[in-house]
């Protein structure tokens, strides 16, 4: 018998043995598409190497954070820096306030922002923030729109419009989620008649403004707007998830993007995460000052955590922050994402394989759909089996998107017209063979 010498496969196996399911953030087993995840010995620029090896370019980017590529020099030298002074105090420093101005001098709807440690952290505590502040129990958030993993965040519609949602995980009790009421992403009638219904009621309306755990599904204009009235009108706070949008596909967020098209426009509350670490565990939320004075120790909201304003962390998102900052830098991410889904709507076009994209700044989503699906019930129309021999066959040829249809996909500063070429070329000869 041959022996296998494939490192990914002895790694999985061995790693199923010890952690369930042999990975420790579901996506990255591959159950939706099959096969053996790569494990990634190590990344530079728009590239990671796998376990056996082999170069792949990197469209993940470890879910958005690197937004500047792997191992950029600058802050690279940063994170050395502050590592020779520390790892952890939990103490202030001098750089979390660095980074505190910085986040608040770049989007015009925070005043004041208190770090954490993960997306998830933060969406929760912007959720308990915004009850707080309005004294009310009832959130709304959009079916297909993913908030992190806490317990009144994992629900699914409920079984009509007056009802509230449904545990999707175990070890949810349906009494956590009662007061979650679940709606149809960019449905303005449904989200009318919701806050005829619970006006009152309603804390916050929670969204992701480009929803990129559905893919890449853009909240319609009119529908946002209807969302900020609506909020304003019945006293509840608008919360815009931007931990994966925020300084990603704009320099002042999706936020930013939505601020050109409607007047006068501000979320109450911004959750953001991913590029603000530049890869390392930080995450943010922040907002007016009357309402983030509610935080403890000023005010009656609790949070807290040890980890908090880490000092590698947030040397890390500096290092990142003041890189994008420059000028250009956007315009230019933004032509490259492009590019790509440019050259994929004509590769697939060219094969006869329905094929629609979409793209801000530096994320992009594609589905194997005639067009653009403007919800969660659309997206599910994708084929998924196409879909899992696309992702193979870019695989093989070392192009590495999402293991999953359902998530968006991202550029770095750091891919090259050379890297968007070969990645076409890959999806030509793959289109050529799924079409």
């Amino acid at each position: 018998m041959t022996p296998n010498t494939d490192r990914n496969e002895q790694l999985f196996e061995r790693a199923k043995a010890l952690i369930p399911g042999g990975v420790n953030s579901p996506v990255r087993a591959f159950r939706a598409v099959g096969g053996t995840p790569r494990f990634v010995q190590r990344a530079q620029g728009a590239y990671f190497w796998d376990a056996n090896g082999k170069r792949h370019i990197d469209y993940i980017g470890s879910w958005g954070p690197m937004i500047l590529g792997h191992g950029h020099p600058a802050v690279v030298e940063a994170v050395q820096r502050a590592v020779a002074d520390g790892f952890s105090f939990g103490a202030p420093t001098e750089r979390e306030v660095e980074l505190a101005q910085e986040i608040v001098d770049l989007l015009p709807s925070v005043e004041m922002v208190r770090l954490v440690s993960s997306g998830t952290e933060a969406a929760m505590s912007a959720i308990r923030l915004a009850r707080g502040a309005t004294g009310r129990s009832k959130i709304v958030k959009f079916e297909g729109c993913y908030h992190g993993h806490a317990d009144a965040l994992l629900v699914k519609a409920g079984s009509g419009l007056a009802t509230f949602g449904n545990p999707t995980s175990a070890g949810v009790p349906p009494e956590v989620v009662q007061h979650t009421l679940v709606l149809e992403y960019n449905n303005v009638a449904q989200l009318e008649e919701a806050f005829a219904l619970h006006g009152p009621d309603i804390a916050c309306l929670m969204i992701e403004p480009i929803a990129g755990n559905m893919n890449f599904v853009r909240a319609a204009v009119p529908f946002m707007r209807r969302c900020r009235e609506l909020c304003t009108q019945h006293g509840a706070l608008l919360v815009f998830d931007e931990v994966m949008t925020g300084f990603r596909v704009a320099l002042g967020g999706a936020q930013s993007v939505y601020a050109k098209a409607i007047a006068g426009f501000r979320p109450d509350l911004s959750v953001l995460g991913k590029v603000i670490g530049g890869g390392m565990p930080l995450a943010a939320f922040g907002g007016p000052r009357a309402i983030m004075e509610q935080l403890a120790p000023l005010g009656p909201v609790y949070q807290a955590g040890t980890l908090s304003g880490n000092p590698v962390a947030t040397a890390c998102g500096l290092a990142t922050l003041k890189e994008i900052r420059k000028p250009g830098f956007f315009d230019g991410l933004a032509r490259k994402t492009a590019a790509l889904v440019d050259g994929l709507k004509s590769a697939a076009a060219q094969e006869g394989v329905a094929l629609c994209a979409d793209s801000e700044g530096g994320m992009f989503g594609f589905f194997l759909l005639d067009a653009l699906p403007q919800n969660y019930p659309q997206v599910m129309k994708s084929d998924s089996q196409r879909f899992n021999r696309l992702f193979h066959g870019l695989l093989d040829r070392g192009v590495y998107i999402a293991p999953a249809l359902y998530e968006a996909g991202f550029v770095s500063a750091a891919h090259s017209e050379a890297d968007i070429a070969e990645t076409l070329a890959a999806a030509r000869d793959v289109f050529k063979a799924i079409g």
